[in-house]
This record gives structure tokens, sequence and C-alpha cells, in this order.
């Protein structure tokens, strides 16, 4: 990790789970750690947390994937006050439990989860690149994913979740062809974990018996993947705790 010491990353869905645990983590690691969320001040209170040289490190600026408008604000003032983007980890990410695909009046909600989970992440990525293209910089891109970017599971009310993270693979592989076709060495890395114990996973006894990843985990993968030498790219990482099922 130490040529990102000093450089800049945006991780995005920073308030919460994996992207809360990946701010933390990049800042501990000396990157200056831009936090996107819609619940901002989450991030706030995050930096209040931790050591004042690691705090310090971070920047909370508020953010909606799903507006096109709010994500280009978002960068462009990253660049304005923190000169562009090295990394980014496209985190953010939503599930609607409450619909099947066959709900009446179900629009909205599955709107929200593809706006969310992939033209959230094309436009960050689109936006980030611009960024790196700009200062010709080899960043990275680390699209968080899922093993339901790979495989369908019957999980009950997973509605479009699972579409939204098969697109993310192959965006993820159109990603890394338009990058190699600019001539640029950024590089993409797909993390598709098991289930992870977050705020998306309702509560209850559905699944107290399930082996969970801890955010933590996910992060571990991301930091593997950022600290590989510029001429190695990891493709794909798939972790899952011991004991999944499938």
């Amino acid at each position: 990790m130490d040529r990102w010491v000093g450089k800049v990353a945006i991780v995005t869905g920073a308030s919460s789970g994996i992207g809360a645990s990946a701010v933390q983590a990049l800042a501990r690691a000396g990157m200056a750690v831009v936090g996107l969320a819609r619940r901002v001040e989450r991030v706030e209170e995050l930096k209040k947390t931790l050591p004042p040289e690691v705090g310090s490190r971070i920047h909370a600026y508020r953010c909606d994937v799903t507006s096109e408008d709010s994500i280009v604000s978002a960068f462009a003032a990253v660049d304005r006050q923190l000169g562009g983007v090295d990394v980014l980890i496209n985190n953010a990410g939503v599930s609607k439990l409450t619909c099947t695909l066959l709900t009446p009046g179900n629009g909205q909600d599955l709107r929200t989860v593809m706006d969310t989970n992939v033209m959230g992440l094309v436009h960050c990525s689109r936006e980030a690149f611009q960024s790196m293209k700009r200062r010709q910089v080899a960043g990275h891109i680390v699209n968080i994913n899922s093993i339901l970017g790979h495989k369908y599971i019957g999980f009950p009310n997973l509605n479009i979740y699972g579409a939204s993270k098969y697109a993310v693979t192959a965006i993820t592989e159109t990603l890394r062809n338009d990058l190699r076709n600019e001539g640029t060495q950024v590089k993409v890395t797909s993390i598709s974990p098991g289930i992870v114990r977050t705020e998306m996973v309702p509560e209850g006894k559905q699944f107290e018996n399930t082996p969970m990843l801890e955010a933590e985990d996910v992060v571990g993968a991301i930091l593997y993947a950022l600290g590989t030498p510029p001429h190695v790219q990891v493709h794909e990482v798939i972790v899952k705790p011991v004991g999944e099922m499938d």
C-alpha cells in the first residue's frame, strides 16, 4: 500500500458496513479518503472515533449515487479541493426485500436497486476515470460485487438484486476493455463476497445460524488488490465464510 500513501481514495456508500470499514482502513494506510454518502453525518461521526491523525485524512461528502448530477458534483468537488481521485471503491449498494419481481407497484423499488447498484457504479467509474486521465494517473477502480453476480441463489425477495450484480460482473469486464483501449494503466477489480453482516441483512431468526463474513473481511480483499505491484491486476476475488452452503 506504500504507493498510495498521500493519494486520494473515494468510497461510495461510506456511512456503514463495508464502506465505513474501507474508509477507516484506507485512512489508516495513509490515504486521503473521501466518504460519499447520503447520511454524511455518519461519516463525520466515524471520524471522531479514530485517532486524530487518521480522522484528519477522512473527508465526508454528501452524495446520492442514484443521481448523476449528485455524482458529477461530488467528483468535481474532490478535483477542486483535493486535486482528483486515484482510487475508487464502488461500494454503494441496496436491496429491496419488501417486494418480488411480481409485486404490484414495485417499479420505484426496482429502479432504486438498478440506479444504485448499476448506474451509480457506472457514473462514478466514469467520473473517476476522467479525473485519472486528466492527471495521467495509473489508478484503481474496485467494484464491490457479490457471489450473486456469478450464480443465481433462490433467496426470498431478492427481486432484481441478483440481476444488478450480474450486471456489475459484465460492467467490470467492459470497463477493463475500455481502459485497455484507452491505453491507460488503470486497474479494475471485482470483489464478490458471500453474505456479509451489514445493515442489508434483515434482523430476526432467518439468518441467525447463517455463517457470515464481517465487513473487515471484505476490506482485507480490497487492500490485497490495491497492494499488488503496478504490473499486477487482480481481476476477481470471491470470498465466502466457512460453512456457507452455496
